[in-house]
């Protein structure tokens, strides 16, 4: 882990602190997934099943839920079944209550203007698999889009070592309802969402994290001609955590080395003013990092880790609303203060016991969140990601014979006759 005192940088410096890591943006690995994407858009099922065979080691299959869930219920104990279904109640609960309500508004007299919510038809779920297949994931696409409305769920993930789903894929499948999953990983099953393969059919929206091979397809799929709309760029996760004196160095260490264990590209950085907390927090991570079974994936992340002094808690939120971090913790002992300043965050984890994990599993919210510093503008995955929103207007008689004149001044100052044509129509009618 790098440590670095901020008010001893310079602006690259600081720009250099708060780089993700470089293979995120790979130019080999950008062109691979282009000719990824490129080819099973246009050879459909036969590019898509050549590229699964080379990469997931067998063809894309669609397996129905059912059989393999009950295989979980069998080889799972009755806690960790309960823990999974306590998870899908807190986050169906979560989603269910933030439905957004209809707006009404009268412009003026006779005018009145609304907003209505739609959900999309049509939503491809990838579930990152393989070795650690993310079950929890399905739980956080699925049920926000459940309770928004959406008609049809298309899930992906990719097959496991072995071949075949899952088991606890397939539980969480079952709990959000869905009858049948597309063992297929990587760029080709994103193509395949985007533009169809096969029964794989074409989808509105693709939403889920992945590596930086998901990552970057779903950004390339979305850019291309009637490629669908995307979540967010959501590839591998981050962490950042800013700590006052009183912080566990122990607790901080966890939750560093918990994203850490992730990916090899995923990112951890703590913010303190104290340097002997960081210090100590750093002795603690060397320490614990040697007990892990993924301890060999948690050390190449923590190669692009950085330790940052700041001068006070207040700069320390300024940094992590210049580095827009997928996940913020504030391992502080008064957090509120510290959320009002914060500007750029996927989620913030409020307070000494606000551990991540509880984000990542069942305290409600989705854990699918935007990463890179996507949070500047982005939003994390809610019912909004699956809903759209129409305007609706209204006008009454008398309203029209007030607007009509005004709106065809308007568009003869634009130069565009026929929309003012148009108004004066309306006219006409509303005084006949």
């Amino acid at each position: 882990m790098r440590k670095l005192v901020w008010n001893e940088l310079d602006g690259a410096a600081r720009r250099d602190a708060l780089a993700r890591p470089a293979q995120r943006s790979d130019p080999a690995l950008r062109g691979a997934v282009r000719a990824i994407v490129e080819d099973v858009r246009l050879r459909g099922w036969r590019g898509l099943a050549e590229h699964s065979k080379r990469l997931d080691g067998e063809a894309p299959r669609l397996v129905a839920v059912q059989p393999v869930a009950a295989e979980a219920r069998r080889i799972l104990a009755p806690e960790q079944v309960e823990a999974i279904e306590l998870a899908a109640s807190n986050i169906r609960a979560f989603h269910g209550g933030s439905l957004p309500a209809e707006h009404h508004v009268e412009t003026m007299p006779g005018v009145t203007v609304r907003k209505v919510w739609r959900a999309i038809d049509r939503v491809g779920l990838y579930i990152p698999g393989g070795k650690t297949p993310l079950f929890s994931t399905l739980l956080m696409l699925a049920l926000p889009a459940r309770a928004a409305g959406v008609r049809e769920l298309v899930a992906v993930t990719p097959p496991r070592p072995e071949g075949g789903l899952d088991p606890l894929i397939a539980l969480a499948a079952e709990l959000c309802g869905i009858g049948a999953v597309w063992t297929v990983g990587g760029a080709q099953a994103i193509a395949a969402l985007a533009f169809g393969a096969g029964d794989i059919p074409r989808v509105d929206k693709i939403c889920g994290p992945g590596n930086a091979w998901v990552a970057e397809a779903k950004t390339l799929a979305s850019s291309l001609p009637g490629g669908p709309a995307i979540d967010m760029p959501a590839g591998p996760s981050e962490l950042m955590v800013i700590a006052d004196e009183r912080a566990d160095p122990a607790t901080v260490a966890a939750d560093l080395l918990s994203q850490a264990e992730h990916d090899a590209s995923a990112q951890v950085l703590l913010v303190t003013p104290s340097a002997g907390l960081a210090q100590a927090v750093e002795a603690e991570v060397a320490d614990r990092v040697r007990s892990l079974p993924r301890a060999a994936v948690a050390r190449a992340s923590l190669a692009e880790a950085r330790i940052i002094v700041a001068a006070d808690l207040e700069e320390a939120v300024e940094i992590a609303n210049l580095y827009a971090p997928e996940h913020l913790s504030l391992a502080v002992e008064q957090p509120e203060p510290l959320v009002a300043l914060v500007r750029n965050a996927g989620a913030v984890f409020s307070g000494r016991l606000a551990a991540e994990t509880f984000g990542d599993y069942l305290a409600g919210s989705s854990h699918v969140l935007p990463t890179d510093g996507a949070a500047r503008a982005w939003s994390g995955v809610s019912v909004y990601t699956f809903l759209k929103a129409i305007s609706v207007q209204s006008i009454t008689p008398e309203a029209a014979a007030r607007i009509a004149g005004p709106a065809a001044v308007l568009a003869r100052l634009e130069g565009l006759e026929a929309h003012a044509r148009a108004a004066d129509m309306r006219l006409a009618e509303a005084l006949a």
